[in-house]
């Protein structure tokens, strides 16, 4: 019974996580990308520290947590939700997702430079070389092609992607003994704070332009994608682990491109769907050793 209650609720996030893209994408033509972002973790960081605060957890920031904080805060909201947000104005949501999906194997590209003990076998190297190529397919180059993604979003994408996937390796070794409901408010709550300085420095319009689908937009990713969803994944990250949990982000590009053909009538290019088979492999090719040990455990 446990079983399936834990695929049910996996299945759940993949969902709330891969309709964000196309929520986005709706909010996108009344708010602008930057501030859009900001918006929306002002409240979600709001939200999620307040939830560890009313379950009596640590929440206030101590000078040692500081580090960990300021680098996550910086890489895995600002940068990482700003590029996503300016990115998705260009693309389709199952594009966004799905190029999204490469941070894993991105994540293992980095350590390795970073992480000097994080070590590489071949096959590993391959993998990333894979992701990759994947990312590349997605991309579909091809002025000839008349549904081909637009490059200069899916480049805005890849660096979205690689900003968490740093920030990953980045914070790793800066250790904090906050409980993980309280580090993530904190790091929403700063990195909404860096995103309004980014939209001003960007010069976007201080202002919204509060439609229906704006408004519905903005309410489905604030309560339920962004503060259920968070402590939906924490709740999962201590049922499943790491490894698998991180699988959710090969489940929502299948949610971003249903929602989005049914909700904003997005087409889905054959290019889309090959260059994500790759991606799975390449990850495959990467976890291959944490994923066997999971399923042998």
């Amino acid at each position: 019974m446990t079983r399936y209650r834990n695929a049910a609720a996996f299945l759940l996030l993949a969902a709330l996580w891969g309709a964000s893209y196309p929520a986005v994408k709706a909010g996108l033509a009344g708010i602008p990308p930057l501030l859009f972002a900001a918006l929306r973790f002002d409240l979600v960081g709001l939200l999620v520290l307040g939830y560890g605060a009313a379950r009596k957890q640590r929440w206030r920031l101590s000078r040692s947590d500081l580090p960990s904080v300021v680098a996550g805060g910086t890489l895995f909201i600002a940068v990482h939700n700003g590029l996503l947000f300016i990115g998705q104005g260009y693309v389709t949501s199952a594009v966004s997702a799905v190029v999204l999906s490469s941070i894993p194997v991105l994540s293992a590209g980095f350590a390795r430079p970073v992480l000097p003990d994080e070590r590489l076998s071949p096959v590993a190297l391959a993998g990333i070389l894979l992701g990759l190529v994947g990312v590349v397919v997605v991309a579909n180059p091809n002025p000839n092609a008349v549904s081909s993604p637009n490059p200069l979003g899916v480049g805005i994408l890849v660096l979205s992607a690689s900003a968490f996937a740093l920030g990953g390796v980045v914070t790793r070794p800066l250790r904090t003994t906050l409980p993980v409901a309280a580090y993530q408010g904190w790091l929403m709550l700063l990195g909404g704070g860096l995103l309004h300085v980014m939209s001003l420095v960007r010069g976007e319009p201080q202002h919204v332009d509060l439609t229906p689908t704006v408004v519905a937009a903005y309410v489905y990713l604030v309560p339920f994608a962004g503060a259920a969803g968070y402590l939906l994944y924490f709740e999962l990250l201590d049922r499943l682990g790491p490894i698998e949990i991180n699988l959710v982000g090969y489940v929502s590009p299948v949610f971003a491109a249903v929602v989005g053909w049914a909700a904003l009538d997005e087409a889905l290019a054959p290019s889309v769907a090959v260059g994500f088979a790759i991606i799975v492999v390449g990850f495959l090719l990467v976890k291959r050793n944490a994923i066997r040990s999971e399923l042998s455990g």
